[in-house]
């Protein structure tokens, strides 16, 4: 009789306490031995691998409902494992709009389709407030997200009265895209030119980013409320919210790490158009200094595809967004393999912090007791980014051509292996997450 359902064999194992040389033992979708001896149903062989925690991106718009034509959940979670992902959160801005009890329901039940983990935000409106305390305590709900700038969707909650009541409703970490309406529609006439997607930073600008982030800041120290500022484009904000990290943590993205506006938008034009915008090579150098300094939290990849058709209007008919999930964990291999961050910081940034603070349970670590949620690398992997590699249902990426350094061989969630070597594997099996915060029955 076999002692596990699965073993890893020969490959580094990135526990807490640093990488090992250990065999690892799962059983029932979780981690029952570091170390392991004894025979199992399957066995893979990792030797010249390295197992990470599985990769976890908090930030994801995967469309369904009503936006299909672009990605659903199976596409999107497809695409998430064949890059190494093994769970997502998903964002609210769909139509209908993730913002009730009925909405949070019709996405679990879609997402039966998942090949990853998964948890929905439900978004903050003007006329749910009252309703959030309840909503964020939902089993699969990841928390709130608030849009105070227009973006792709219609939820927007810009004034202060309206954002502190928000912040007055519940006790979990509320995701904030931090763009200032007011100073975007002061600035849309005379700073956003048509066709010229480089004047898309111009109008949405560093201070439309910092006015936002310092608002929020102070409603949230007023309501006592902690906060979660989303893809961070601006060294200005990342030193501002170092200064408040008893109430608030934050994500940069892999493609403003990556990308330069001097060479992105005359090279990508509308392709390379997202909210917030890609700045400039100073911006990007500034978050990398920021990130030494271990001012983010956590790199999601606000994956948000739109169709080659949608991207290739004019400026600024063109939507904002760019896929990002599959690529997340090959950029940051490549930055690593280029000595920009270590290995460790690559796993702090996509598991371990996610899981410190959103209090995920059973994810985030290499540890007995934890889902089997594993992310299989070889470091040493020299490839270069193809179409017919993405799964995403929008078929493109700004990186398509890059060749990278460091590439994702296998992705297993809990126990389950949901891709091996850039094949998929037998089944969808993603669940719901679950959360310290939320109480189960």
């Amino acid at each position: 009789m076999a002692t596990f359902d699965l073993k890893l064999t020969g490959g580094t194992v990135h526990t807490p306490g640093g990488p090992v040389q250990a065999d690892v033992g799962v059983r029932d979708g979780r981690i029952v031995e570091i170390g392991a001896q004894g025979n199992a149903g399957r066995t893979i062989d990792c030797t010249g691998l390295d197992i990470l925690p599985g990769v976890i991106d908090t930030q994801v718009h995967f469309r369904e409902p009503g936006l299909v034509h672009k990605e659903d959940l199976e596409s999107g979670s497809r695409a998430a494992v064949m890059g190494g992902v093994t769970a997502v959160f998903e964002m609210p801005n769909t139509n209908p709009n993730t913002d009730s009890e009925a909405a949070i329901a019709d996405k679990l039940a879609r997402a039966k389709t998942m090949w990853c983990d998964h948890a929905f935000y439900v978004g903050a409106t003007n006329h749910n407030a009252a309703d959030l305390a309840r909503l964020e305590r939902l089993p699969g709900t990841a928390g709130v997200k608030i849009f105070m700038g227009s973006s792709t969707g219609d939820l927007l909650v810009s004034e202060d009265s309206q954002l502190a009541e928000v912040l007055a409703s519940g006790h979990r970490r509320v995701a904030i895209h931090a763009e200032d309406e007011d100073r975007m529609n002061a600035r849309a006439a005379t700073h956003r030119i048509d066709g010229d997607p480089a004047s898309h930073p111009v109008w949405r600008d560093d201070e439309s980013a910092l006015i936002a982030t310092t608002r929020i800041l102070r409603l949230a120290r007023a309501a006592g409320r902690r906060i979660h500022i989303l893809h961070v484009t601006t060294p200005a904000e990342l030193e501002l919210i170092a200064r408040n990290k008893d109430i608030a943590t934050c994500e940069v993205t892999p493609q403003h790490l990556t990308l330069a506006g001097e060479d992105a938008y005359p090279r990508l034009g509308t392709w390379a158009q997202m909210n917030p915008p890609i700045r400039s090579g100073a911006h990007r150098d500034g978050l990398w200094h920021w990130l030494n300094q271990g001012a983010p939290d956590v790199i999601g990849s606000d994956h948000a595809p739109h169709t080659r058709e949608e991207k290739a209007r004019p400026y600024p008919q063109s939507p904002s967004g760019m896929p990002g999930v599959q690529t997340l964990l090959p950029l940051l291999l490549d930055h690593a393999s280029k000595g920009r961050l270590s290995l460790q910081r690559v796993i702090e940034l996509t598991s371990a912090g996610a899981q410190r603070i959103f209090g995920i349970s059973g994810k985030g670590r290499i540890a007995v007791g934890y889902d089997a949620d594993f992310t299989i690398v070889d470091l040493k992997a020299r490839w270069t980014i193809e179409d017919s590699w993405l799964q995403s249902r929008c078929g493109w990426s700004p990186f398509t051509g890059e060749t990278l350094t460091g590439k994702p061989m296998g992705t297993i969630v809990r126990g389950s292996v949901a891709m091996w070597d850039g094949a998929l594997g037998d089944a969808a099996t993603g669940r719901p997450i679950r959360f310290e915060s939320v109480e189960y029955g």
